[in-house]
């Protein structure tokens, strides 16, 4: 079965055999679908175009014609007002019907998702906040053994660093952007007390787990990933890093058109560190996608 995620700024793929609980290929390409979308609350035609030429070009390396697929889009396409015409051009073009689905269950999907790969990892905390930084959104989730409480906000790499343009002015913006979160963080803690774990996934976690293991985006490899440690001070030496390098090694180190982004999300990951009093984070990069992948999965166990 094929598994598909169209974020604010990739489109995320996999192949997945259900039988074998493995997957099978997987493809990632930076599409920017929320580029542009802060100012004019619509989704362009540039950003369109990208994502009709990733999904032709994942059909000429998967199979789609023989597997049930599973689509799905999140906030850059719930917040565009033009999000019915965009997503009929990509039906028209490519075959793929995209759904879009609610902050709340991306946050069940991801939560599945990272549960899943935590129990492979025989990862023992019972209690965890996770957060998901995407390209037009944020998710908070925290996991109590059996509740869940989660949230969706529309704090996302993309449209912050389009809103603000520099990292200066997106550093000072960012305690009155996240204010939302603060405070939903506040009343969680208030009433089912701090976690005992900070788990990170998406691309912003991902990239910088990657710089610590000597990965570029080429050399990106997801096992490797998992279960990685960061500590909040590394995110400082990360960014001046990946700051200090020629923009043709930016470019390589963390993909074509991400470094402004990436540098962008550093600052979030940060700020996110300090409000939910943690040190110290495990990176996992299992995310969306992967959740798509395991419901369906559950729900047609003999046909996939």
């Amino acid at each position: 079965m094929i598994a598909m995620d169209l974020g604010s700024n990739t489109l995320r793929v996999l192949e997945y055999d259900c039988k074998q609980n493995k997957p099978l290929s997987i493809y990632e390409k930076v599409v920017k679908t929320a580029d542009g979308l802060a100012s004019s609350g619509q989704i362009n035609a540039e950003a369109l175009h990208r994502v009709i030429v990733a999904i032709k070009d994942v059909q000429t390396r998967i199979d789609f014609s023989s597997q049930p697929i599973k689509a799905v889009t999140t906030e850059a396409i719930r917040r565009a007002s033009n999000s019915h015409k965009i997503l009929a051009e990509i039906q028209k073009s490519t075959g793929v019907l995209f759904e879009i689905i609610s902050g709340e269950e991306e946050a069940r999907l991801t939560l599945l998702a990272v549960k899943h790969r935590l129990e492979k990892l025989q990862y023992a905390s019972d209690t965890f906040v996770l957060i998901d930084i995407g390209g037009g959104s944020t998710e908070l989730i925290f996991h109590y053994g059996k509740e869940t409480v989660s949230k969706s906000f529309p704090i996302g790499i993309v449209t912050i660093a389009q809103s603000y343009e520099t990292l200066e002015n997106i550093q000072e913006a960012l305690p009155h952007e996240m204010l939302d979160l603060q405070m939903f963080c506040a009343e969680v803690y208030a009433t089912k007390g701090k976690p005992s774990a900070f788990v990170a996934t998406a691309g912003t976690p991902t990239t910088v787990a990657a710089m610590k293991l000597g990965f570029n985006y080429e050399t990106y490899d997801a096992a490797k990933i998992n279960g990685t440690s960061l500590k909040k001070e590394e995110l400082d030496f990360y960014l001046r890093k990946l700051l200090s390098l020629p923009f043709e090694e930016r470019e390589i180190a963390v993909g074509t058109g991400r470094s402004d982004l990436i540098s962008a999300g550093i600052l979030i990951y940060k700020q996110l560190y300090t409000m939910l009093e943690f040190e110290n984070c495990v990176v996992i990069d299992d995310g969306l996608r992967e959740g798509v992948a395991l419901v369906m999965c559950l729900e047609n166990p003999n046909k996939l």
